[in-house]
């Protein structure tokens, strides 16, 4: 038996619920690993209350963690009990151990300690896509990044830095716009007592921005829009705030033929050479010291309710990591 958070029923932080429960051995294709640390993210918020509904309840959430190799199953060859891994999905996150498909599996270099990994997979990979292959951000680059303090946010700043952009960053406060400040963000926008719509274009002289990266949904939409030039892009890529409401796509036509995605790093690392080729991207500017992951709040596992509480009140900066009991 090993100790899991288990959601039996959708609803608030408290529906988080610390089972005792039996992880079998690895199937075909599959390893079992012993975690060591467990990344938080509002994707888990989004699992807890049933906006990203599963298929069976109770499940347990989580989308990354970092740990050891235990046992590998049938036709793995390229994983080995003893390995140190990490992983940015699937669901299954909050437990001591896991099975997890072993494709999905990505070695640990040396330089990379287990909570550093388990806080930056699935952000870092996140920013990886979005800044390299969604938009490819570069010294021309003008862009607007909302919630510029969070986990996200952080990795975000420091690598479109490396990578010469200009950055708009919003953020909620004065000290998480001191922290986007200290990571890169050329220009912070405190969105609680700033209009970031006429400060965007006070900034840029009128121009606006090539793109727009946008984790917060309902409150930054459709305001946003209006950050961007003729053509530009606008990537929802998550909602914080609540889901963005039914949209007329003539609106886009409207404020300049822009464009919208709303990207998944599902897509973005479909593939195995994908995921590889990502995390490789990733594990090379925190390695070269161009990105630092800022993980700011740990919390045992057993208090993952807690640690919700504090994610939604927007009470953290940069990463949060769970650690087994």
């Amino acid at each position: 038996m090993t100790q899991a958070v288990r959601v039996h029923a959708y609803g608030g932080p408290e529906v988080l619920q610390v089972d005792d429960i039996a992880v079998g051995a690895p199937g075909p294709g599959e390893a079992k690993i012993r975690q060591t640390a467990v990344g938080l993210n509002f994707i888990d918020v989004y699992l807890r209350t049933g906006l990203y509904p599963q298929p069976v309840l109770p499940f347990v959430p989580g989308m990354e963690g970092a740990g050891v190799v235990t046992a590998v199953g049938q036709g793995v060859t390229d994983l080995k009990p003893g390995q140190r891994v990490a992983y940015a999905g699937p669901a299954g996150g909050y437990a001591a151990e896991r099975l997890i498909a072993a494709g999905r599996l990505v070695p640990l270099p040396d330089a990379i300690d287990d909570k550093m990994a388990a806080a930056m997979m699935l952000q870092g990979m996140t920013v990886e896509y979005l800044i390299n292959r969604t938009f490819k951000v570069g010294p021309s680059t003008v862009m607007l990044l909302h919630a510029a303090a969070g986990g996200v946010g952080l990795i975000a700043c420091q690598w479109a830095r490396e990578l010469g952009a200009t950055i708009i960053g919003t953020v909620g406060s004065p000290e998480k716009a001191a922290l986007a400040k200290a990571h890169g963000c050329t220009h912070v926008i405190n969105s609680r007592t700033e209009n970031f719509v006429e400060r965007v274009k006070e900034i840029t002289g009128g121009s606006r921005c090539d793109v727009v990266y946008d984790s917060v949904g309902k409150d930054t939409f459709p305001a946003s829009l209006d950050c961007l030039k003729p053509r530009g892009l606008f990537v929802a890529f998550g909602q914080s705030s609540g889901p963005v409401p039914p949209v007329d796509m003539a609106i886009f036509n409207q404020k300049g033929s822009l464009f919208m995605t709303r990207p998944s790093i599902v897509a973005y690392t479909a593939t195995r050479a994908e995921l590889l080729a990502s995390a490789a991207a990733l594990f090379d500017v925190v390695k070269r010291g161009k990105v630092t992951i800022n993980v700011n709040q740990t919390y045992p596992l057993s208090r993952a309710a807690d640690a919700h509480r504090d994610l939604e009140a927007r009470k953290t900066t940069g990463s949060t990591v769970l650690l087994p009991d």
